[in-house]
């Protein structure tokens, strides 16, 4: 699972690499995953997957059970740009990467990861199991890249024991009305002495520069792949949320102050009463559960928009098929049989029988695919003790069907990029205009070079 911090983002300098991989385009040649018609056999070498808690177990231990006659090769660890262009570079591609969904369409653009047709195809995989997002964000040309897996969704989570000292209840803690959320902040931020004491709510720069232009209003990739990253709206809420930050100390001692959090740990920011309220992604309430003994109270808001909507942006990773894959076959099993209801099952009964090993509750399983999280829930999620989780899986549930994901692109990669560096910089004090007016140059340029038009 990855770190709650964590920035997926490959550099342009990586990704002009693939031109020696595949060209400009995988829309007119460049294999198709899946061609072989025998049953699954040989070795699979797979890239980018971690693969080490009991729901990756139960679903690898699934697809041994299944195909016996594949041996599966997995190098550990998570998806790494410059190992993935090097072993394409040099002949040797893994047969199957898992890597994030925003970064899909670039790769199927480079031609360095193949369409699915033929693989959706022979081993009859229904992509309509999978959340429109979801399946939107691995889909390019109208051919699709990638089968989608986690589905990750973001809520509000706040520490209940610091609002309540501070007077405040957890309607204050609400993304609807600007200025009430900033005069929220200000009432919960402390310092002691020179140095921060508490952050009253964190924006959760630069990361989540896309949800607060979401809630806004703004589309900061088109539909069409184009980037969108100076959309007056996103300008707007950049201001707004850097100003969060200004307004607790600034970039430096605010940033300074949130490395030295130890998210996983018993003194995880929430715990500790260092942060009273962030957005957040649904695997850190599981992370949570533990620290109930130790004196957490946790509670949670949905976010929204100004019309008080619930907004997520949907994140998560997908399987695709490398250019040159000697195993497509036994890739294409492993992408359907990791990603279907039966297989999904087993991973929430692993989960099940290891929070009741731990004396503990089940907070929940996002996937991609609908109807085994439908499945899930109504066997599984029935008694949640503790009220303050409830209401946050409860918020996190509610966004599944409206969360919505940045548009696919075949710059996602360098646009992403693009849109890290303007919100650093705006955040090290260049005014939010000129830091998103010059990313947006630069995806321009990456766009259009993607295109062919460069």
């Amino acid at each position: 699972m990855r770190s709650a911090f964590m920035v997926i983002a490959a550099s342009a300098t990586l990704l002009a690499g693939c031109a020696g991989v595949g060209g400009a385009s995988n829309d007119s040649g460049g294999g198709n995953a899946g061609t072989a018609g025998s049953a699954p056999s040989g070795t699979l070498k797979i890239m980018g997957f971690g693969g080490e808690d009991e729901v990756a177990q139960a679903r690898v231990n699934a697809f041994k059970q299944a195909y016996p006659g594949v041996k599966v090769s997995n190098a550990k660890g998570d998806f790494d740009a410059q190992q993935f262009l090097t072993a394409l570079a040099s002949g040797n591609p893994p047969d199957l990467v898992y890597m994030d969904r925003n970064l899909v369409g670039t790769y199927a653009k480079k031609g360095a990861v193949v369409p699915l047709e033929d693989c959706i195809s022979q081993q009859k995989i229904d992509t309509s199991q999978y959340r429109e997002a979801a399946m939107r964000s691995v889909t390019l040309g109208n051919k699709v890249y990638g089968i989608p897996e986690f589905y990750v969704v973001t809520t509000n989570l706040v520490d209940a024991k610091s609002l309540k000292a501070a007077g405040l209840s957890p309607s204050d803690i609400q993304t609807k009305d600007w200025q009430a959320l900033k005069a929220t902040s200000d009432k919960l931020f402390k310092k002691n002495g020179n140095k921060i004491g508490r952050i009253g709510f964190d924006p959760k720069l630069p990361e989540y520069f896309p949800l607060w232009a979401t809630a806004n209003g703004a589309t900061i990739i088109k539909e069409d792949g184009a980037p969108n990253l100076n959309d007056p709206k996103a300008v707007e809420a950049l201001d707004f949320a850097i100003s969060l930050i200004n307004d607790q100390g600034g970039w430096t001692a605010f940033k300074s102050f949130r490395d030295s959090f130890d998210i996983f740990g018993e003194k995880n920011p929430l715990s500790a009463g260092s942060v009273v309220a962030f957005p957040m992604e649904n695997w850190y309430v599981n992370v949570l559960r533990d620290f109930i003994p130790k004196g957490l109270q946790l509670d949670s808001t949905p976010f929204t928009d100004h019309d008080g909507k619930p907004v997520s942006m949907v994140g998560g990773s997908a399987w695709a098929i490398p250019k040159g894959s000697k195993n497509p076959t036994a890739a294409c099993a492993w992408a359907k049989t990791l990603t279907d209801k039966a297989t999904w099952m087993k991973a929430a009964d692993a989960r099940i029988a290891k929070v009741k090993k731990d004396n503990s509750f089940f907070t929940g399983l996002f996937t991609a695919n609908k109807p085994a999280d439908e499945a899930i829930k109504a066997k599984y999620l029935t008694n949640v003790p503790d009220a303050g989780f409830k209401r946050a899986i409860d918020n996190l549930y509610a966004t599944l069907d409206t969360a919505t994901a940045l548009n696919p692109s075949p710059a996602g990669a360098e646009i992403d990029a693009a849109w890290h560096s303007a919100v650093t910089r705006a955040l090290g004090g260049q005014p939010a205009q000129q830091a998103l007016d010059q990313a947006q140059k630069e995806a321009e340029a990456a766009f259009t070079k993607a295109n062919g038009n460069g």
